[in-house]
């Protein structure tokens, strides 16, 4: 059932021990829930990628059509293979490009539901260069949502604040949020197509266009 009145709020300082949260947001993740977390972008909706009623709880508190698809976040390289085809070329890619504001589609596998890609064949997939993200993603050990926690439509914003005032008006509310503070202003994550012959890219983070030129180099070779 999604939760529509209780929305839990534990703050952290990212400089010191927060382990208890991680294992409080673990609890939550296991439990099928909806959290909101600190990334090295924006506050993400996180829920367990794998399990397609988690998921829809996504949709739900997003207001985000099912059409559309959810990108999701990952510890590492090998999480990456286990969810989506990536080619010889592909790899050398991500391994310059990962961790970081990087998200690559790719030919998605099997594991995925269709709820999270909207039937599609491919995934967005990333892996956030931000230590919270990290830890929680290898005490999970699930891949997570990785949508910015605003209501589909509207900004998104970097003020843990106002992300709780958002959701607090909402009927249907995340179960947890993890209260990081304001997070450093960011570009979004540069987006690249690599399910095609020729990397095609979908959106450039203004501040890092020689990034992306140096891995698309690669992919060349």
């Amino acid at each position: 059932m999604i939760s529509k009145l209780k929305m839990k709020i534990i703050q952290i300082d990212i400089n010191k021990n927060y382990d208890d949260a991680i294992r409080e947001t673990v609890d939550v993740l296991n439990g099928g829930g909806v959290i909101v977390y600190p990334t090295d972008t924006l506050y993400g909706l996180g829920a367990n990628a794998l399990n397609p009623e988690a998921v829809k709880k996504v949709f739900a508190i997003k207001g985000r059509q099912l059409f559309k698809p959810l990108p999701i976040a990952v510890k590492n390289l090998v999480w990456a293979d286990e969810l989506a085809h990536i080619s010889p070329r592909n790899r050398t890619i991500l391994k310059k490009a990962w961790p970081g504001k990087f998200t690559a589609i790719l030919p998605k596998k099997n594991i995925i539901p269709e709820v999270v890609n909207s039937g599609a064949s491919s995934i967005g997939i990333r892996i956030p260069d931000f230590e919270f993200a990290d830890k929680l993603l290898g005490r999970f050990g699930y891949p997570l949502t990785v949508t910015s926690a605003n209501i589909s439509g509207h900004e998104p914003t970097n003020s843990i604040d106002k992300i709780i005032e958002i959701f607090s008006k909402r009927a249907v509310k995340p179960d947890l949020i993890i209260d990081a503070g304001v997070l450093p202003k960011s570009e979004p994550s540069i987006i690249v197509d690599l399910t095609t012959s020729k990397p095609k890219i979908l959106r450039i983070s203004p501040t890092s266009p020689e990034k992306l030129l140096k891995l698309l180099e690669l992919a060349s070779l």
